[in-house]
């Protein structure tokens, strides 16, 4: 995302941040839409969140990085207004840094579901959404 963000979007992910979850709307190749409720941190503009290797979620953004955003409860109902991103999946540092501050964030309970993710030798990857004007 560009060094600032337009006033509405800096607003938007300042009342994001309040929230435990966000819920990630991501589409099929046929157009269908699926939501899916996430951890995240945001930083630097851009939110952050990681997810299985094996995530349907990834197949989706591979084929159409266009996703959409909003606050929501552990069940992944919506609790504020949508915003349109891009997703990209990240890698080195930049994957390395949003993974602490998921950990920092998170805190016992990221340990907890990370170790057991470990045990059963589970990969991650981790994604960044940055805020667009549209979505599709």
């Amino acid at each position: 995302m560009a060094a600032t963000l337009p006033a509405d979007a800096a607003a938007w992910l300042e009342q994001l941040r309040r929230h435990r979850y966000v819920v990630l709307e991501t589409y099929r190749a046929d157009g269908t839409p699926v939501r899916t409720p996430m951890w995240f941190v945001v930083h630097n503009g851009q939110v952050y969140m990681r997810t299985l290797a094996t995530a349907g979620k990834l197949k989706r953004i591979a084929r159409n990085p266009a996703a959409r955003l909003a606050p929501c409860d552990l069940h992944g109902r919506p609790r504020g207004p949508w915003s349109p991103a891009r997703a990209r999946i990240v890698t080195g540092e930049e994957a390395l840094l949003a993974t602490r501050m998921l950990r920092r964030r998170y805190s016992w309970r990221w340990v907890v579901l990370d170790t057991l993710s470990r045990l059963r030798r589970r990969g991650h990857t981790v994604l960044a959404l940055e805020l667009t004007d549209q979505v599709r």
